[in-house]
């Protein structure tokens, strides 16, 4: 590949030409490691690369996107080399990568318009500390079977248009039934135990939140709530009926 300059490379992931950092690594490098972390970090969690497909949830079918640009554009390779240890560049772990999926048709199932492009495909860094410690902290849901049937219907919702998505805002209420992507999960509120104030006024309590892998956390809300809104691609799910209040447009 002929070389490229920082802003044909910003253009060629689709993000915005910014200035140069002040010091170390560029912009541009920054958001490559970033996003490659986000991949990485889904990979350990799931034990394969992200794969596309239509039963694959929204979330892992970007990073799927995501690390194709990356396989293409080998710039970048001597950058991410080092991180590289489950050789994701490499294709050395397995992944389902036939279906070709485009970025615009992605969004247009998230519910958000081509102006939110910049939050859910450009390779920034979506897994922080709060999520980190939020996936860490999950153990399995020994009675998930009687939850699956709730995230195939969220699922389908999702697919027909009767559910969207919008970003999650700080300090929005979360409740018992509500849903959300996290990490690239849905998530389901299935329990909300006795509510307290913390020291600052605010409302907390103990959550049990379902996982749509399989898997269960009982953190507090508020921290439950801080990784949401931390996560770039943290997303509440609206009810069927929620109406056009609920919509990104």
């Amino acid at each position: 590949m002929a070389d490229m300059d920082d802003d044909e490379l910003l253009e060629a992931l689709g993000v915005e030409v910014e200035a140069k950092a002040r010091g170390g690594r560029s912009p541009i490098e920054e958001r490559v490691i970033a996003g490659f972390e986000d991949i990485l970090n889904f990979a350990r969690e799931h034990g394969r690369a992200p794969m596309h497909g239509e039963d694959r949830d929204i979330s892992e079918r970007l990073y799927a996107v995501r690390l194709d640009r990356l396989r293409e554009l080998t710039e970048f390779h001597g950058l991410l080399a080092p991180l590289d240890d489950l050789g994701l560049l490499s294709g050395a772990l397995p992944a389902n990568s036939d279906e070709e999926i485009d970025d615009d048709a992605l969004l247009a199932e998230l519910g958000v318009g081509t102006d939110d492009a910049n939050d859910l495909t450009t390779l920034k860094h979506v897994k922080p500390r709060a999520v980190a410690e939020e996936i860490a902290n999950r153990t399995p849901c020994k009675d998930f079977a009687q939850f699956k049937p709730l995230f195939e219907r969220i699922q389908k919702d999702l697919q027909t248009g009767l559910r969207k998505t919008r970003r999650f805002q700080i300090d929005a209420e979360i409740d018992k039934g509500d849903s959300f992507i996290l990490g690239g999960q849905k998530a389901y509120v299935a329990e909300v135990g006795e509510e307290f104030l913390t020291e600052q006024g605010r409302r907390n309590a103990r959550l049990r939140v379902i996982f749509d892998n399989g898997t269960e956390s009982r953190g507090l809300l508020r921290s439950f709530q801080r990784a949401l809104y931390k996560d770039e691609a943290g997303r509440r799910i609206t009810e069927p009926d929620a109406g056009p209040l609920f919509s990104d447009g």
